[in-house]
């Protein structure tokens, strides 16, 4: 029996959200089921949400509210791969030092490799007087796999994968896509958000030079 490929997203949109050339080709002008990326449709269940990312153009709605310069940082607890089995990483775990999260759609895209690999290399300079983490909805053994091939030691990794809590307490989890956006958060101290940047197009970098410099000033 022939495969029939039955197909809800584009080719093209796919492309440019997951940046897998070979699987975009395989399914050029069609579009796919593909069971481990869910529909581009929202959920219409009620709850909040806003709008302040998009992809080529194209608004995408944010589940929860915008984090505001000034507020507390939500509470999260992510999960990672060490020392042999599953660790958490909780917003406690970050108290006492100036914390830089940044936020990325998946760690097995490009624009997501390089972002991750730039703060590593930038912030390698602060050493221990900050705490640095990466977040994303990869796995845990996947995003410590990538640390160890690209030598990402600067920075953790912690995995909302399990109920995108993190995203949804930050307002960055894309309900059509159920990924996370682009952004960045720099915490002082005690907890408290002192620079956000929710990057405006998903496939675009992040203002590298500003979010260190946010960093610098968080006492």
């Amino acid at each position: 029996m022939s495969f029939q490929p039955h197909f809800t997203i584009t080719a093209a949109l796919l492309g440019r959200v997951e940046g897998i050339a070979a699987l975009r080709e395989r399914i050029q002008n069609a579009t796919v089921q593909v069971p481990w990326i869910p529909a581009l449709q929202k959920d219409t269940r009620a709850r909040n949400t806003h709008s302040s990312t998009a992809i080529e153009g194209n608004p995408l709605t944010l589940v929860g509210d915008e984090v505001k310069v000034g507020s507390p940082a939500p509470d999260f607890d992510l999960v990672c791969f060490e020392n042999g089995g599953m660790q958490h990483i909780r917003k406690a775990d970050l108290a006492g030092k100036p914390a830089f999260i940044s936020v990325v759609p998946s760690l097995d895209t490009p624009v997501c490799q390089v972002q991750t690999k730039k703060f590593n290399e930038r912030l390698a300079a602060m050493g221990d007087k900050i705490n640095a983490l990466t977040v994303s909805l990869d796995l845990p053994f996947a995003m410590k796999r990538f640390c160890g091939a690209e030598s990402i030691t600067g920075m953790k990794v912690g995995s909302d994968y399990k109920d995108r809590e993190f995203g949804k307490a930050f307002g960055v989890l894309i309900d059509e896509l159920k990924l996370l956006a682009r952004s960045v958060f720099v915490l002082d101290s005690k907890g408290n958000v002192t620079y956000a940047e929710l990057v405006k197009e998903v496939a675009s970098e992040p203002n590298y030079d500003a979010a260190l410099a946010a960093l610098q000033s968080a006492g």
